[in-house]
C-alpha cells in the first residue's frame, strides 16, 4: 500500500517537548500542506527572549508553552505567571535578575492550569521572605482537582495533546507556545496565600494592582488591571489562536457566556497594552479590534450553536453549518491552531443538554462488540471487512480507515494487522493537520499502536509537589481507585487513621464501595498513624509501605491485613 511511506516519515513519540527547543523544525523535514505551513509561521508568535516594555514590564516569551511577566515595583518585583516548570523557572528568573535583582514581593496565578503555576517554588525560593502568591479563591481547589482523581486519564491525554513523547522534530509547536516541559524537572507549585473571590486591589511595591474575576478557559481564570499603565493582563482568555472552549485533554464545561462577559469587562475598561499569558502582546488600536473581534467569533460559535440546537438538529448537523463569518474567521486571532469551531460546537451543546443527542437510536445503542459483527455480516464477513480498512487507507480515506478499525478491533480480528493500518491512518491524518492538538494527540496515538511509545503520567509525584496537597484529596482518590473484584461483597472493614498533624480520618469499607469519614470509629478494624507526608508518598508510590512498617515510620496494629487492603486500591 502506498501510504506504509507514512510510518518512516513522522516517527512520533508527557511532560512536552518542542520544535528542537532552540531552533525552529526545518520545513524541508515536515510534510507540509499550506495549512501546516502556516503552523510553522505561527512559531514566530513565541520565539524564545526577553521582551521589555514601557512601565517596567518585561516578558519571558517562549520558555515552555505560557508567558511569565516581570513588573518592576519599588524595590521589589512582581511576577504574573510562574512558568511551567522549576526547569523553565530557573532560565526565566536568571534572564530577569541581568534587567532588575530586587527581590520578588509577589507571585501572581492568572488560573490554575500547570503551565502558568509549576515554576513558582523556583521564584520563591530565591527570597529571603516567602512572597505573596495571589490567586482566585477556587484556583487551589482546581489544581487538587487536576492532581486528584482524575489525574491518570487527564495525564495521559495531556501527553497526546502537546505530543510530550513525540521526537522534537515532530513538534511543530502546541499553538500556544513551543512546547511544555513540565517532566523536565520536579513541579514546584506553591498554593496561594492571597486569595479574591470577585474583585481585589493591592498596592504592591507601590504599584496599583486590580484583580478581577473573569471566568472563561477556566473558572478560576482572572485578569489583572494596572490603572497606571492602563495595562491588561488577561490570562488566557485571550490569545492569539482560536481559544479552547473545549479541550481535547479533557476538561469540565467552559462556560461560554461567562467567557464573552469577561471580555467586556476587559474592553470596558478600555486598555492601551494587552498582555496575554500565550503569544505576543498588543497594543493601541490593535487591542480594541482584537478583544472585539475575539469575542464576536466566541459569540457567534454560541448563538448559532444554540440556535441550531433549538432547531432540534444533531450535533454533527450543527458542526457541518456553523463557520465564522470571512470579517471574524479572516482575523489573526482566530485561526484554529488551538481550539476549533467544530470541537466548540459539541463542547457547547454537552453543557446546556448533556451528552444525549436526542435521536433515539443513541440512547441505548448496540454494544459495539455486537455492532461490529452485524456490519461484517453487511460487509460479507470479517475478511471482507478487513479488506475494506486496506483499501480506505490505500485510498487516503483515513477518517473512515479508523472507523472501520474500531469495529474490526472489537470483532479481535487481526489485532496486530489492524494496529497496524490504524497507526498510519492517524499518522496520516496526523502530518497534515494544522491544529497542534489534534497533530500531537494523532502522532502520539500512531506512536504507541506501533509500540514506540506508552501512555504517560505527565507529572510524576514528588514529595515537594504532595506537600502542597491536602489529604483529603488522597483519600478522594483512594476511594475511586478500589477494585470491586477484590472486596468480597459482604466485606466489613473499618480502618481509622491517625495523622501526626492531627487530622484524624476513618474508612469504611462495605458493599464493595469504599466511604471516607472525618472522624474516627469506634469499630476500627485496622489502626494506622502516620506522618502526614509520608502517608501521601506511600499512596503516591514513592515511598514501599512494607519497609516504612517495617522501620517503624508507618505505625499499623494489623500489616499484614492493612497490605492486603492496599492491594486492593489500583487504578
Amino acid at each position: 500500500m502506498k501510504k506504509i511511506q507514512y510510518l518512516n516519515v513522522f516517527i512520533i513519540s508527557f511532560l512536552i517537548l518542542s520544535c528542537s527547543q532552540s531552533e525552529p523544525t526545518a520545513l524541508e523535514d515536515i510534510i507540509t500542506n499550506p495549512s501546516v505551513e502556516n503552523l510553522i509561521n505561527h512559531s514566530q508568535e513565541f520565539q524564545q527572549n526577553i521582551y521589555s516594555y514601557e512601565d517596567g514590564i518585561h516578558a519571558a516569551i517562549g520558555f515552555g508553552i505560557a508567558n511569565s511577566y516581570l513588573i518592576e515595583g519599588k524595590e521589589f518585583n512582581i511576577i504574573i505567571d510562574a512558568t511551567d516548570s522549576i526547569f523553565q523557572a530557573k532560565k526565566v528568573l536568571t534572564e530577569f535578575k541581568k534587567i532588575n535583582s530586587n527581590p520578588i514581593a509577589a507571585i501572581i496565578y492568572t488560573h490554575n492550569h500547570g503551565d502558568h503555576t509549576l515554576g513558582a517554588q523556583h521564584f520563591a525560593d530565591q527570597q529571603e521572605e516567602t512572597p505573596l502568591v495571589i490567586a482566585h479563591d477556587l484556583t487551589a481547589a482546581s489544581v487538587e482537582k487536576i492532581f486528584g482523581i482524575l489525574n491518570p486519564i487527564i495525564s495521559r491525554r495531556s501527553s497526546k495533546m502537546f505530543g510530550t513523547a513525540l521526537p522534537e522534530e515532530d513538534v511543530i509547536n502546541v499553538g500556544i507556545g513551543p512546547y511544555l516541559s513540565v517532566g523536565k524537572s520536579a513541579p514546584g507549585y506553591l498554593k496561594p496565600n492571597v486569595t479574591f473571590q470577585d474583585r481585589f486591589n493591592l498596592n504592591i511595591a507601590g504599584i496599583e494592582f486590580e484583580f478581577f474575576h473573569a471566568p472563561g478557559e477556566t473558572d478560576d481564570q482572572i485578569f489583572v488591571w494596572l490603572p497606571e499603565y492602563s495595562a491588561l493582563f488577561p490570562g488566557d482568555n485571550v490569545y492569539k489562536t482560536f481559544p479552547n472552549l473545549y479541550t481535547i485533554r479533557g476538561t469540565s464545561h467552559r462556560d461560554v457566556n461567562a467567557w464573552i462577559s469577561s471580555l467586556d469587562r476587559m474592553i470596558d475598561l478600555n486598555p492601551a497594552k494587552v498582555f496575554p499569558s500565550h503569544t505576543q502582546p498588543f497594543f493601541n488600536d490593535e487591542v480594541k479590534k482584537n478583544l472585539t473581534i475575539y469575542r464576536d467569533g466566541i459569540q457567534f460559535v454560541h448563538d448559532q450553536t444554540i440556535r441550531l440546537m433549538n432547531q432540534g438538529m444533531h450535533p454533527e448537523e450543527i458542526i457541518e453549518r456553523i463557520e465564522l463569518p470571512e470579517a471574524v474567521g479572516s482575523s489573526p486571532y482566530l485561526q484554529e491552531f488551538y481550539g476549533t469551531v467544530r470541537w466548540s460546537v459539541k463542547s457547547i451543546f454537552n453543557g446546556y443538554l448533556g451528552w444525549f443527542s436526542g435521536n433515539i437510536s443513541e440512547l441505548d445503542p448496540t454494544p459495539i462488540s455486537k455492532k461490529a459483527k452485524h456490519i461484517a455480516e453487511l460487509a460479507g464477513g470479517s475478511d471482507a471487512l478487513f479488506r475494506k480498512l486496506e483499501e480506505a487507507v490505500d485510498q487516503d480515506e483515513m477518517q473512515w480507515a479508523l472507523e472501520l478499525s474500531d469495529l474490526l478491533l472489537a470483532l479481535e480480528y487481526r489485532p496486530k494487522d489492524v494496529k497496524e493500518l490504524r497507526a498510519i491512518s492517524a499518522q496520516f491524518i496526523g502530518n497534515l493537520s494544522s491544529n497542534p492538538n489534534k497533530r500531537n494527540y494523532f502522532l502520539s496515538e500512531a506512536q504507541i499502536l506501533m509500540g514506540k511509545q506508552s501512555d504517560q503520567n505527565i507529572i510524576p509525584p514528588e514529595s515537594s509537589m504532595l506537600d502542597q496537597i491536602p489529604i483529603d484529596m488522597f483519600f478522594d482518590v483512594l476511594r475511586v481507585n478500589l477494585d470491586p473484584n477484590k472486596i468480597d461483597s459482604d466485606e466489613k472493614i473499618n480502618v481509622c487513621f491517625n495523622f501526626s498533624s492531627g487530622i484524624t480520618k476513618s474508612m469504611i469499607i462495605r458493599n464493595q464501595i469504599a466511604q471516607i469519614t472525618n472522624h474516627l470509629l469506634q469499630n476500627c478494624s485496622i489502626n494506622v498513624r502516620s506522618d502526614d507526608l509520608l502517608f501521601k508518598e506511600v499512596l503516591a508510590g514513592i515511598k514501599n509501605p512494607v519497609m516504612e512498617i517495617a522501620n517503624g515510620n508507618l505505625i499499623v496494629d494489623q500489616d499484614v491485613k492493612f497490605l492486603q487492603l492496599l492491594m486492593s486500591f489500583r487504578p
